[in-house]
């Protein structure tokens, strides 16, 4: 089953299905107070490291570079751990991911609401169950590691392969 999870700009104003609204930024959005956010929650580990998010720029064509970076990012420590607490709330019903990143198709929401949707598939890498602990292959278990999702992402478009590629993309 595939999860509810949506992105959306922390700007806009909020709607009934957006349910548990998070903001994914490492930093608070220009302009805007807490109140008006109305946040569930602020995930600033799980949010790209200031050196990658720097590098990055919001280029679009350094996205596809950046998707594999930011899911190196993701594996470990308390980015690792941010990300299995998106997995978990995902499950529980519909998350609405928020960045104050004007292109939300080329943005880490982006690439969160990809790896989560796929996570819940509970298929691993190599196409298996997801396991709960590395090690122990054909066990189901929480969804797997981000790292082991690097692989799917398309080089020339950012998109997750077994979701298909974006319209613009040379692979598709």
């Amino acid at each position: 089953m595939q999860s509810d999870v949506r992105v959306r700009r922390v700007y806009d104003p909020p709607e009934p299905q957006d349910s548990t609204r998070v903001l994914v930024d490492r930093l608070w959005p220009r302009g805007l107070s807490r109140d008006a956010a109305r946040l569930d929650e602020w995930a600033k580990d799980v949010a790209p490291s200031s050196d990658l998010r720097s590098w990055y720029g919001h280029d679009p064509a350094k996205f596809a570079e950046f998707c594999r970076r930011y899911t190196e990012e993701l594996a470990q420590g308390a980015p690792r751990a941010a990300l299995d607490h998106l997995a978990t709330l995902a499950a529980g019903g519909p998350v609405t991911l928020l960045t104050a990143t004007r292109d939300i198709s080329h943005s880490q929401a982006a690439v969160l609401a990809q790896l989560l949707r796929h996570q819940a598939t509970g298929e691993s890498a190599e196409g298996g169950q997801a396991t709960a602990e590395p090690g122990k292959p054909g066990e189901p278990g929480e969804g797997g590691e981000a790292a082991c999702w690097a692989h799917l992402v398309c080089p020339e478009c950012g998109a997750i392969t077994t979701e298909g590629h974006r319209p613009e993309c040379a692979s598709a």
